[in-house]
């Protein structure tokens, strides 16, 4: 129960950092005290990860990868389950171009919320969606929020959880000149970033990426995914394999991607 508190402060203390851009102290706090969970990591080398979340959108996400494709910067894409059916291609356009697919579970809710069971079959039905692309590795929680007994699941199914350091506060009402100045503020080697895909949030992070990516360049960091931001450090990811089905299942198809 205590830790269950501890957690709950802890973010609310994070939101509040975050509002006067200043966050790093307690992502550092959280980072040591769940260090099986990926908020930044820890190197001199100029990389940056960028993560998108609640992708993808038939409207918005071309976007998004058109501004990243101009500034040749990767990202990892947490993709949201129910919203694959339909927009196929667009997913087919991110894998083609170098970016990362992540799970963000089957519906845009507060993972925290869910029972154990629903959150299993979410993690587990996101990932029969998204396996046929290619390897899953990273898992972020519905609306940033985990305990451990998430992080255990996770573990056992082949993934990592990944958080951020860097946050663009676009989902509050402030202009898209302020969220990259947010961003810039916070941008550090191994700092994650997080934006939005979807109607509202999505239009301004595309203002947001045309701001924040140019002067990443300039400052010399390469924009990557989580897995290639691990990967140059040798960083602890997720294993990219299948979760063991909580019940058994029929061989997957060899066939390619839909």
């Amino acid at each position: 129960m205590r830790k269950g508190v501890a957690f709950v402060l802890a973010t609310c203390v994070l939101g509040l950092a975050a509002l006067v851009a200043r966050p790093g102290p307690v992502v550092r706090w959280l980072a040591r005290r769940y260090p099986d969970v990926l908020f930044r990591l820890e190197t001199e080398a100029p990389h940056v990860a960028l993560t998108i979340d609640d992708s993808p959108h038939p409207e918005i996400t071309p976007g998004i990868l058109d501004v990243l494709a101009e500034h040749g910067a990767h990202a990892t894409f947490f993709v949201i389950g129910d919203y694959v059916p339909g927009n196929e291609e667009i997913v087919r356009r991110m894998v083609a171009e170098g970016h990362e697919l992540g799970n963000h579970l089957m519906s845009d809710a507060p993972s925290h919320r869910l029972p154990v069971a629903e959150f299993e079959r979410q993690l587990l039905q996101t990932h029969e969606l998204l396996a046929p692309y290619g390897p899953v590795r990273w898992c972020r929680p519905g609306h940033g929020w985990f305990n451990r007994r998430m992080l255990g699941q996770l573990h056992r199914h082949g993934y990592r959880c990944a958080m951020a350091s860097a946050y663009s506060l676009e989902v509050r009402p402030t202009s898209a000149r302020y969220a990259a100045r947010h961003i810039l503020l916070n941008a550090r080697p191994g700092a994650v970033i997080v934006l939005h895909d979807g109607v509202g949030t999505g239009r301004q992070t595309v203002a947001v990426l045309r701001r924040v990516l140019p002067d990443l360049r300039r400052r010399g960091y390469r924009v990557a995914t989580l897995s290639e931001l691990a990967e140059a450090e040798r960083l602890p990811q997720g294993d990219g394999s299948s979760p063991a089905p909580a019940t058994p299942a029929p061989p997957r198809s060899s066939n390619p991607a839909p």
